[in-house]
């Protein structure tokens, strides 16, 4: 897809003019930026929003851009759209900091690893370097102020363009069509699960009653089944292809053959059946009905390590890399980060640090890479910056810092523990567990830097650290399981995390705290697995309920001990 960057200048040439005379240098323009593809602009104005290209009140902008293009898919990209929706709010907007061309700059930097030219994101400060700009920042700080409790953004755009909807939300809405064309792709999208079809038309007034039951269902029965709204007053072919004689008429499809059809608009009646409909499809899975109060009552949130270390201290021990430009870039976005919040500053220069964390190990020992992949660590409690590395193509700069540690015979404990806590931070976006379950370059490094840490007798924090790592890899595999009906992370993932956490539960004397994050990774691991799979194969001849039943004497207070060895390693085995 091609990116461009649409150029205003909201000063309509003034700024050319007079910006030398008034505040002592030349400014060609007072930039206004937006990001264009795929026929719709993205920009930052009171929020994120969308318009057709150049529709807006602003006109034709006065140039366009051709930043590059992007391979991402766009299931990808509005799903990392949503998570800058927290970071460019409408109360965190700052004309000199937090603006228009930050957000295009980050979204830029996300899309095709580079942001737009330094002149226009740097003009704020460039400005403000200026004494009268200096002088006038109070009075243009009320004007924009007066502007947005006015527009509800400094420019007062409003969303024209509907942002493209990501699988997730397509699954939870009805989806709506006008030609067999189309209905037969629906369909065959659900040829391995189930449909139904409800037949409406424009002047059925029952139908209409209907469309709030629907779209409720709609959401409820997401990722499980495919519900589809054809109004047969357009759809003549629709509505002759299966003989539709009067509105509402509802067919329902399972594994792709028609399985029932009934008209009317009883809404417990169009319940009913859907449920009997999704009960053939998915058919409950044997554990959803067990007594698991301690394991379900656990949140499945990512844990992750988001303290912040003395960077001044970081930094002498990173010694002369610490002036490194890309190393220095992210240092001053963390702190920065702290200290103003995220809304306050924009991404720093990614492939300068890109090129640093390459080479940073062959530089530094490996008693001193711990500061470097600290700072990673840090950097990546923000999720522009952890959406960026989840779909940098090939994971080629966090995987070889994982495997790097994974190198090492005696891998130095700092090290160890921050780059289990590194990896815990991955997760912040939305985008990188399933790059984490399901891409052999990330999952192969990250199973082995686990399974390598659970048995550290001598540091109760790295084994701590190992659990949450399963943790968050199991509660995201499971969330898949669920939803999706997927095993995202391999069977042979599985097995091995599975046997790793077994033997850290059979040896766990002394830390409750760890005993604890051990029990529920591997309770969401467990958790409706595949009965005849690999892993139940496994727990059942390596006895897991007896392993864990056997730590009920040193752990009497850890209630998951009984949840996860009596009862899911129990009835939910047999």
């Amino acid at each position: 897809m091609r990116v461009q960057l649409y150029v205003y200048d909201l000063s309509n040439g003034l700024a050319r003019q007079l910006s030398a005379a008034f505040i002592g240098i030349q400014i060609d323009a007072v930039y206004h930026t937006s990001i264009v593809m795929e026929g719709i602009e993205y920009v930052y104005d009171g929020g994120i929003r969308t318009a057709d290209p150049g529709r807006t009140h602003l006109g034709s902008p006065m140039q366009v851009l051709e930043l590059g293009t992007t391979n991402l898919p766009m299931d990808v990209i509005v799903e990392y759209l949503e998570s800058l929706r927290e970071i460019y709010t409408e109360e965190a907007y700052d004309l000199w900091s937090h603006n228009c061309n930050n957000f295009s700059n980050d979204f830029s930097t996300f899309l095709i690893g580079h942001g737009i030219p330094e002149h226009i994101a740097n003009l704020p400060q460039t400005v403000l370097n200026t004494p009268l700009g200096r002088v006038m920042q109070p009075q243009i700080n009320e004007m924009v102020r007066r502007r947005q409790n006015k527009n509800g953004g400094l420019l007062g755009i409003k969303d024209q363009a509907d942002v493209p909807q990501t699988q997730g939300q397509r699954a939870s809405t009805v989806r709506e069509v006008n030609s067999v064309v189309a209905l037969d792709k629906l369909l065959k999208e659900a040829e391995k699960s189930c449909a139904i079809i409800f037949f409406t038309s424009a002047t059925c007034g029952p139908c209409k009653r209907l469309y709030p039951v629907y779209d409720e269902i709609a959401e409820e029965v997401a990722h499980k089944a495919v519900l589809i709204k054809v109004d047969v007053s357009k759809a003549y072919d629709v509505g002759a292809k299966y003989n539709i004689r009067s509105t509402p008429t509802f067919m329902t499809f399972l594994r792709g053959k028609e399985e029932y059809r009934w008209s009317g608009s009883n809404p417990s009646e169009l319940k009913g059946n859907i449920n009997m409909l999704i009960q053939s499809a998915w058919p409950s899975h044997p554990h959803e009905s067990l007594p698991l109060s301690a394991l379900r009552s656990a949140s499945t949130k990512p844990v992750l390590f988001t303290k912040l270390p003395p960077l001044e201290k970081l930094k002498i021990k990173m010694g002369p890399l610490a002036q490194d430009p890309g190393i220095a870039g992210v240092l001053q976005f963390a702190a920065s980060r702290a200290d103003d919040g995220a809304a306050e500053v924009t991404l720093p220069d990614l492939d300068a640090f890109n090129i640093s964390l390459r080479t940073a190990s062959s530089t530094l020992p490996p008693e001193i890479m711990f500061t470097i992949v600290d700072l990673v660590r840090v950097a990546l409690v923000d999720p522009r910056f952890s959406g960026y590395y989840a779909e940098e193509k090939e994971h080629k700069t966090i995987a070889p810092l994982i495997s790097y540690v994974n190198s090492l015979k005696e891998c130095p404990y700092s090290l160890r523990l921050v780059a289990l806590q590194m990896a815990c931070n991955l997760f912040t976006s939305p985008l990188y567990p399933t790059h984490i379950l399901n891409c052999p370059t990330m999952t192969g490094p990250i199973v082995q830097l686990i399974t390598t840490s659970l048995l550290d007798d001598k540091h109760h924090n790295v084994r701590v650290a190992a659990a949450s790592l399963s943790f968050n890899i199991a509660t995201a595999n499971s969330k898949l399981r669920g939803e999706e009906h997927l095993e995202a992370l391999p069977e042979g993932d599985q097995v091995e995390l599975g046997a790793s956490l077994l033997e850290a539960i059979s040896v766990e004397e002394e830390s409750a705290e760890a005993m604890k994050g051990f029990l529920l990774a591997f309770g969401y691991l467990v958790y409706c697995a595949p009965k005849n799979g690999e892993l139940v194969d496994l727990l059942k001849s390596m006895d897991a309920q007896g392993t864990v039943l056997g730590k009920q004497k040193l752990f009497p207070n850890e209630a998951l001990v009984k949840d996860i060895g009596g009862v899911l390693l129990g009835k939910g085995l047999a």
